[in-house]
């Protein structure tokens, strides 16, 4: 299939995919062959994913190139796709995550990469007392997913860390997540965004590719593609400005903002715009690793047991989704009010209830 979709690929996005695996592949030896912290950002991983990342072999950790921590919670018995996955160290965080029961996907088209993940796939499994792998490597492109072997509405979860931006076709890589998701499934994944369209000179910089900048969508691009995909309100869960610190990289694309996002979008039939039907939602407090509060995105963040008015985007991804057993949503689309008050979290409605602008 690798022949097929070189077919299929104008040479300019052949030579880019060629540029990103001789980078991953060659040229990194570890992460301190990195030349910004665009691919490694400082964000804090949650407690929880730190804990287990002392079970994760070192040679995994030096080989990782991620930036955030794209690893959403409720996953036990799940089927996740990572894409993208290197070293494998996301794999093997949620190969633990999704139990023995549940099946892990590392996809990746670096050689070098799969080696490395695939040489410690037997110490991983022992470690957490399988029986028996849950987690298949496969070397293939992201833009292909069809063709490394991943059915339609196969997967519960996609994740992606700090992979996506390297893509020279954006649009099919998109287009696949969403072609494998199952209904309500989810696609979390952390990357590099910029603040505008990145020339087309520094664009094709194998050094700003391989360093997660040169391929960076703009933000405005990104949501009319995934808009094109059918996905109309996706969720930023964290953002955090990139400091380029390189001098010759700053000489070069200084001029740009770039920021490191964690984003969660849900394949669900949402509306473009956040509707007020009166619905409100309880976080029931019974995810082990949020006992007093769970964060949807950077504004909307549930206390346990306290209610929240929330637009009818945000009850159906709380409802529709694997995460509906620990919410309770009261109310339904019979009755609208307009547009959702956007209030700033922590306030006021007029009757008093916190809400949340979608």
């Amino acid at each position: 299939m690798d022949i097929q979709l070189r077919e299929q690929l104008q040479n300019k996005e052949t030579q880019t995919l060629d540029n990103v695996k001789s980078y991953y592949g060659e040229f990194l030896k570890t992460n301190d062959d990195l030349q910004t912290s665009a691919c490694c950002t400082a964000e804090a991983m949650p407690a929880h994913l730190r804990a287990l990342l002392k079970e994760i072999h070192s040679e995994v950790q030096e080989k990782f190139y991620g930036c955030g921590s794209p690893i959403p919670s409720e996953l036990e018995g799940r089927t996740v796709l990572d894409l993208g996955s290197g070293s494998g160290r996301d794999c093997f965080l949620l190969s633990k995550l999704v139990g023995p029961n549940g099946k892990v996907i590392g996809i990746d088209m670096t050689n070098e990469q799969l080696a490395v993940a695939r040489k410690h796939l037997d110490y991983h499994t022992q470690k957490y007392g399988y029986s028996k792998p849950n987690i298949e490597f496969k070397q293939g492109y992201i833009e292909d997913l069809e063709g490394a072997g991943i059915a339609t509405g196969s997967i519960d979860v996609v994740v992606s860390n700090c992979v996506l931006n390297l893509s020279p076709a954006k649009n099919r890589v998109f287009g696949e997540i969403m072609r494998v998701l199952k209904p309500g499934g989810e696609l979390y994944f952390s990357d590099v965004f910029a603040d505008r369209r990145i020339p087309a000179a520094l664009a094709e910089d194998p050094v700003l590719l391989g360093e997660c900048l040169g391929g960076a969508l703009y933000i405005e691009d990104f949501r009319r593609l995934m808009a094109e995909k059918g996905c109309f309100d996706y969720r930023v869960v964290s953002k955090s400005k990139l400091d380029l610190q390189t001098g010759d990289i700053q000489k070069k694309i200084g001029m740009v903002n770039f920021y490191s996002l964690t984003i969660r979008a849900f394949k669900m039939n949402l509306e473009d715009r956040c509707e007020d039907y009166g619905q409100v939602a309880y976080y029931l407090g019974t995810l082990p690793e949020a006992p007093h509060s769970f964060i949807l995105d950077d504004h909307h963040n549930f206390k346990t047991g306290q209610p929240l008015l929330v637009c009818s985007n945000t009850a159906q991804m709380l409802s529709a989704s694997r995460y509906a057993k620990h919410f309770k949503v009261l109310g339904d689309t019979q009755n609208h009010y307009g547009l959702f008050d956007c209030n700033p979290e922590n306030s006021q409605s007029a009757n008093g209830m916190p809400a949340a602008c979608c």
